[in-house]
């Protein structure tokens, strides 16, 4: 008989998908990768004493400066494993400089989401676009609609 198998399990890393409603239009909020040379969502690691949802709201103020309403279950989930998961030191916090967050609506976060990624990467992240986009519509059908704030509060990041 052969050793034990050991099972590996990879760090669960949470998002937020942060939009805003420009009139009729959405825009999503993404920020470059680590490398730069590819946009994303804000995301990151969770923590023993933080739930998945205040987790998100870290990361979206620590990478893009965001401050927002997060909801309370996930709308998505999906599974990518990079090697850096494999190494015994495991993910490694990156620091936060140079995430450039920028507003896309959503045709354009599309194109920039799967830009420099393998299909079935990409096709991951569109999902979340669409996912969100019919999650946004159906809110829009349900709750009353209010007007922006005169003066709304913008937060920089530290």
């Amino acid at each position: 008989m052969g050793a034990p198998r050991i099972a590996k399990s990879l760090p669960l890393q949470v998002a937020a998908v942060c939009y805003r409603r420009r009139g009729p239009s959405v825009e999503f909020l993404l920020v470059n990768t680590n490398g730069g040379n590819k946009w994303t969502f804000p995301k990151g690691c969770t923590e023993p004493r933080l739930s998945h949802s205040q987790a998100a709201a870290r990361e979206a103020l620590e990478e893009a400066g965001a401050v927002g309403v997060i909801e309370p279950h996930h709308f998505h989930l999906y599974l990518h494993s990079k090697g850096v998961f494999w190494q015994p030191a495991g993910v490694q916090p990156p620091g936060e400089t140079m995430r450039n967050p920028t507003w896309f609506d959503a045709p354009e976060a599309r194109k920039m989401l799967a830009k420099g990624r393998e299909l079935k990467y990409a096709a991951e992240l569109l999902a979340v676009i669409d996912r969100a986009l019919d999650r946004i519509q159906h809110e829009k059908a349900v709750l009353p609609s209010y007007p922006e704030a005169r003066n709304p509060r913008s937060v920089q990041p530290s």
